[in-house]
């Protein structure tokens, strides 16, 4: 018995200890979120590949396309339907283009530096699924035998986690699209609903064919353990949200900050946003959540802080200040770009700045006032980028209670103005600052 609790204690103290892996591409990396029904008037792949040019200006790293698959039609939602009730695992919606259409946009992607992920809906498929009618036992059915679907997703079905043909079935239709296109990783939908046996099973399999990145949709510790790269901040995200709100202050931020380096093993990355596709079509983010100058700290944080991997959603450079439908036709509209210098420099900061590597040094830093500014740094050898945001409605004077370099200029990165010394700062209502030590 002792044996066994000393067994049990070491893996637990391994755990704790282990440092997470991930592919060396996505290190230093960022990820764009990219609705295509929405984007241009078209609508189609095609008329997306001319934004390329100009995300890979702006600083994108990688590009995540929502489900690129046909839509069923049986319980469609609205006219169009929701790209997440997938009629066919290996084929590509004809609304959107052919598979030629995405691979010609992968080579562009890779001959700009950047990486393509496509999204993957293993939960559930759409509710005329071929396989309703060859297998109808790949399918969670009711006491009538038939195929059942969660809560109001009536254009789905509830896939069979306790057949092991149909997990191979799943695992060689991910395969298809590592064999037939040039991708870099998949994001996965309603992760946390799938028995996480299966993605024990499932990633290294399809790690054998190529080395790629893995995103969750969920905010669970345990899925880093069977090979996600990175889960949702979902967590820190609605306190971001009660912050604008006037609803919390920064200590309740600080709170599950805490708790997640207590779950999360060393490495692990967060998927950190101030919008996406749900959160933007359903609860009105950023536009509403996050409006006017309660956006930009947030930003910020998503993109400069600890663990994060952080994201953007289509619209957001522009910005796109309305909720997009779901299930109709509603192009987005680009013009201005309002956004863009913004997000260029935080973008470029984080990609070739070395505080931003996995080796860096993370340190949060005393402030006069920790209900209301937050203040980190990031150190790696002697490069250092440091971080004071003002999550508050009022001007605040910021003292900073920190050992800080001294003999060189900080250089802030948006005012691109120069300091000997940054200990006493003025931030206005939702103000923030990044300096540079010692370089531009």
């Amino acid at each position: 018995m002792r044996k066994m609790f000393a067994v049990l204690s070491l893996l637990a103290f391994l755990n704790a200890e282990a440092q997470q892996k991930h592919p060396a591409f996505m290190e230093q990396g960022n990820i764009y979120e990219v609705n295509i029904r929405q984007y241009t008037k078209e609508g189609t792949l095609n008329a997306f590949a001319k934004h390329l040019p100009r995300l890979q200006k702006m600083g994108v790293k990688t590009i995540w396309f929502m489900p690129l698959q046909p839509i069923s039609k049986e319980g469609r939602k609205g006219s169009l339907g929701s790209y997440y009730s997938v009629a066919s695992y290996t084929e590509v919606n004809p609304e959107f283009g052919t598979l030629n259409d995405f691979n010609k946009i992968v080579t562009r992607a890779h001959a700009l530096g950047m990486k393509v992920l496509i999204d993957w809906v293993p939960n559930h498929s759409g509710a005329d699924h071929p396989w309703l009618k060859t297998h109808l036992d790949f399918y969670e059915r009711d006491s009538t035998g038939k195929a059942i679907y969660t809560a109001d997703w009536s254009d789905t079905r509830e896939l069979n986690y306790n057949n092991h043909v149909m997990e191979d079935s799943m695992i060689n239709a991910m395969k298809y699209w590592i064999k037939n296109t040039a991708i870099d990783g998949f994001r996965v939908d309603v992760a946390w609903g799938v028995p996480y046996s299966f993605w024990n099973k499932c990633i290294p399999a399809l790690r054998k064919e190529r080395n790629l990145f893995f995103l969750a949709e969920a905010d669970d510790p345990k899925l880093h353990e069977t090979g996600f790269d990175a889960t949702y901040s979902w967590t820190e995200f609605h306190v971001m949200n009660d912050i604008v709100a006037g609803k919390k202050d920064v200590l309740s931020l600080d709170t599950v900050l805490n708790k997640i380096d207590k779950d999360y093993m060393k490495g692990a990355w967060r998927l950190y946003f101030t919008s996406n596709h749900d959160e933007n079509s359903w609860n009105k983010a950023d536009y509403a959540t996050m409006p006017g100058k309660t956006h930009a700290p947030f930003a910020v944080f998503t993109q400069t802080y600890n663990r994060t991997m952080p994201l953007i959603y289509s619209g957001q450079e522009e910005p796109v200040l309305r909720a997009v439908s779901f299930f109709e036709k509603d192009s987005m509209g680009f013009a201005k770009y309002e956004r863009a210098p913004f997000y260029k420099t935080l973008l470029n900061l984080r990609s070739t700045h070395p505080a931003f590597k996995e080796n860096a040094v993370f340190e949060r830093l005393k402030v006069n006032l920790p209900n209301q500014v937050m203040a980190y740094s990031r150190k790696n050898g002697d490069n250092l980028v440091v971080a004071v945001l003002n999550l508050s409605d009022k001007h605040q004077d910021v003292q900073l209670d920190a050992k800080l370099p001294n003999g060189k200029s900080y250089f802030e990165v948006f005012t691109h103005q120069e300091n000997k010394d940054i200990h006493s700062l003025q931030l206005p209502a939702w103000g923030y600052k990044v300096f540079v030590y010692g370089t531009k």
